[in-house]
């Protein structure tokens, strides 16, 4: 498989968060600052409703250059969440009413703590929801990989998968020659494993993203799309599709800069604000886990280094339901892009 070059160099100034907050929050598009979008409808500031997920990156390394990846994951990303940090998070677990763990990167297969991270929380959540995000293309990367599909069958981990689109050439331009191809073979193992297949309780979601600075089609309609492609042309089942907006960060964001499609971009979600989306953005019910331990109030803000506000703790390991309660969701220009037309979060659209 032939890897695309970086298109988010680690000597380029985007490559660190607070000159994407900068340009963000600075750049003249004539469009209203986020808050006082919220301030119109009514339900500024932000605040949680209490947490029901743990989203833990557990790294950023990748075996893959997405040309959206708001990570900015890649084969040369050394960071990377230790043990000792998945314990403070198992022990979050074990101290409160959380009952989903949603595990990402990065390739979180990259993480050789991962297999011992999934049994730990599934002893300690039972009937709990495990999720991992993987890119597919991993799980195929020969035999240091190839054993995953089975630990997450044995531990009913729920997969969600990326692909965002059914064709190859659509695939691979956005992430990579031989991607689809890659892809296509790891769906057809997770099949053969009882993943996306009915009443199996194996659920095996995929995720769309649009391949440009356009708004994501209708969830339902794409998913019935998705179905018939998938099946008709290679005998694939899932369970459900997720539809998720590309977030002017991170690679996205120097690609508009660079093609000089940042403003109507940011006209694009402003223009589509939806106030119904608010309700269910996915910062008010999850604490997002930065590979250092590092508390976020989702993951692009921690992408952006934009960090929970005080009195929430700082870190993992000082986690307290209460102070988590009490705080403020930190906010900016990006959240533009959760809120436009159906809304956007990690679970899909919102609306």
């Amino acid at each position: 498989m032939t890897m695309q070059p970086s298109l988010h160099k680690r000597k380029s100034a985007l490559a660190d968060g607070t000159e994407q907050i900068r340009v963000l929050e600075k750049t003249d598009c004539s469009i209203p600052a986020f808050a006082s979008k919220l301030a119109e409808a009514g339900i500024q500031p932000l605040r949680p409703d209490g947490t029901t997920v743990l989203q833990v990156n557990t790294g950023y390394r990748c075996n893959l250059l997405c040309r959206h990846c708001h990570v900015d994951g890649g084969p040369d990303r050394s960071e990377m969440m230790s043990r000792e940090t998945m314990l403070h998070c198992l022990e979050a677990l074990r101290r409160s009413g959380i009952r989903t763990l949603d595990i990402t990167g990065g390739a979180p297969e990259m993480n050789p703590e991962l297999p011992w991270f999934i049994r730990e929380a599934r002893k300690i959540m039972p009937e709990g929801e495990i999720l991992v995000r993987t890119n597919l293309v991993i799980l195929v990367a020969g035999t240091k990989y190839r054993h995953y599909g089975e630990l997450y069958r044995d531990n009913r981990v729920s997969i969600i998968a990326s692909l965002p689109c059914y064709t190859r050439e659509n695939v691979d331009a956005q992430r990579g020659e031989g991607v689809f191809d890659s892809s296509i073979e790891a769906l057809q193992m997770l099949n053969s494993l009882g993943y996306g297949t009915e009443g199996s309780g194996l659920a095996l979601n995929l995720v769309f993203n649009p391949g440009g600075p356009s708004l994501p089609g209708q969830q339902q309609a794409l998913e019935t799309d998705y179905h018939g492609k998938l099946q008709e042309d290679y005998g694939i089942g899932f369970s459900h599709l997720y539809t998720i907006t590309n977030m002017p960060v991170s690679r996205f964001l120097e690609s508009l800069l660079e093609e000089g499609r940042y403003c109507s971009y940011m006209h694009l979600l402003a223009g589509h604000f939806n106030p119904d989306a608010v309700k269910n953005l996915m910062c008010r019910t999850t604490v997002s886990v930065g590979w250092d331990g590092t508390l976020y109030d989702c993951d692009f803000n921690q992408m952006l280094g934009l960090r929970m506000r005080v009195p929430a703790p700082g870190n993992i390991s000082g986690f307290d339901e209460e102070r988590l309660r009490e705080r403020l969701i930190a906010i900016g220009q990006h959240c533009y892009g959760c809120t436009a037309g159906a809304g956007s979060s990690c679970q899909g659209c919102l609306l």
